[in-house]
């Protein structure tokens, strides 16, 4: 079975992570990426490392379904090949900084022109406005910028980004929403639009609650480590051998920790008897269940805490992550074939379709190894890719 986005073409002019990421949820969708890369270095990512086997981890976590072609974008010759590849393209998706897809001459009015029906996507660090849409931006950055590292992390061991690429994929996935809601758009209209997200827009947005409480109170959040601002008991404790998490959100929950745990006086007790109240006694709260945590090891805790209903984990290292059933189970990784590592296995996305097949089908290309290809595919014939090499065109 296809994907569901099978039969839509995406011309891919992104690099680093964000944009990568978005395009790499349409190829996992069905679609043909082209993806363009710059002579010599390619992609950003490909050196970011570590190196596996001479590949940037994070380019193949996020290239594979991809083609690759490498076309000098900064000679005339190069942007004519793109014109050719959007004239029967549906989505075109560029991650520049504001206003260079302009200067380049891919600017959305300039593609426009070439293609009524194309879905334009841009996928900026600060968005189309505001005297910020200039400023370069990383995810980190953004997660500074948006508060989100301010409330990240302890208030002992100060601010934290969040590990992972929180704002980078995460924007990918809005774009990923706004083009094919473009899509399903064009399908009434019969035209293109423009569609754009960003990263600060993205923090702005998982910031939501956060905002809205200091509405309320007055109150700047705090660091709180592995705690919840509206949850107690709600983080990490320590128990006599490795550390748990625990996550208790209503009054039933408590009441079960309670009895796990021998207290239940404490359902009762007036500092502890609702959530508002163990939210406001929580640094008491959690010092008297981590004694009662000490005195036994994790696994015998979360055999109590799974038995009676309470969410719980252990907090696992990656190592530990590769090796549990449920990742087994539920099939997340999948293998691919790459050319020049044998075992490769990739995430696969975090949906499933009953009726459409969503797989790794490609592995993440080498540099330039598809431009041939493409080229043949739109028309450009042995001769005339000679020329394009020899004048460094293409590679």
């Amino acid at each position: 079975m296809a994907g569901p986005l099978h039969g839509i073409r995406v011309v891919d002019v992104t690099t680093n992570i964000s944009g990568p990421s978005l395009t790499m949820i349409l190829a996992d969708l069905g679609a043909e990426v082209i993806k363009i890369e710059r002579p010599n270095r390619g992609d950003d990512s490909r050196m970011m490392g570590p190196l596996w086997e001479g590949e940037g981890v994070y380019y193949l976590n996020i290239n594979r379904n991809k083609r690759s072609i490498v076309i000098n974008l900064q000679e005339e010759e190069g942007k004519h090949v793109v014109y050719n590849f959007v004239k029967d393209a549906d989505v075109f998706v560029e991650n520049f900084r504001y206003g260079k897809a302009e200067k380049l001459g891919f600017g959305y009015d300039k593609l426009n022109k070439l293609n009524s029906k194309l879905i334009y996507c841009s996928l900026s660090a600060y968005g189309q406005k505001g005297e910020k849409k200039y400023k370069p931006g990383y995810d980190a950055i953004i997660q500074a910028d948006t508060g989100i590292m301010g409330i990240n992390g302890s208030e002992k061991a100060g601010p934290a980004r969040a590990a992972v690429s929180i704002l980078d994929q995460g924007s990918a996935m809005w774009g990923a929403i706004g083009i094919i809601s473009a899509l399903y758009e064009r399908k009434k209209t019969g035209k293109g639009q423009k569609v754009t997200t960003s990263l600060y827009e993205t923090g702005v947005f998982w910031m939501g609650y956060h905002m809205l409480a200091y509405m309320a109170t007055k109150t700047e959040p705090k660091k709180m480590g592995s705690n919840h601002a509206a949850f107690a008991p709600y983080g990490a404790f320590e128990t006599s051998d490795d550390p748990i998490m625990i996550g208790v959100s209503n009054d039933s929950l408590f009441e079960k920790v309670c009895r796990v745990i021998q207290k239940e006086e404490w359902i009762t007790d007036d500092r502890f008897c609702t959530n508002i109240k163990r939210v406001k006694n929580r640094t008491e709260l959690n010092e008297l269940l981590e004694n009662q945590f000490k005195t036994n090891s994790s696994a015998y805790w979360l055999e109590k805490f799974d038995k009676e209903g309470v969410p719980c984990s252990i907090i696992q290292n990656v190592s530990s992550v590769l090796q549990d059933k449920q990742l087994e189970s539920l099939e997340m990784l999948a293998s691919a074939n790459h050319p020049k590592i044998s075992d490769l296995k990739l995430p696969r996305l975090p949906i499933r379709l009953s009726n459409s097949t969503l797989e790794i089908k490609k592995s993440p290309p080498l540099l330039g190894e598809d431009t041939v290809q493409i080229l043949k595919e739109h028309g450009i014939n042995d001769e005339h890719i000679q020329i394009l090499l020899n004048k460094g065109i293409i590679q």
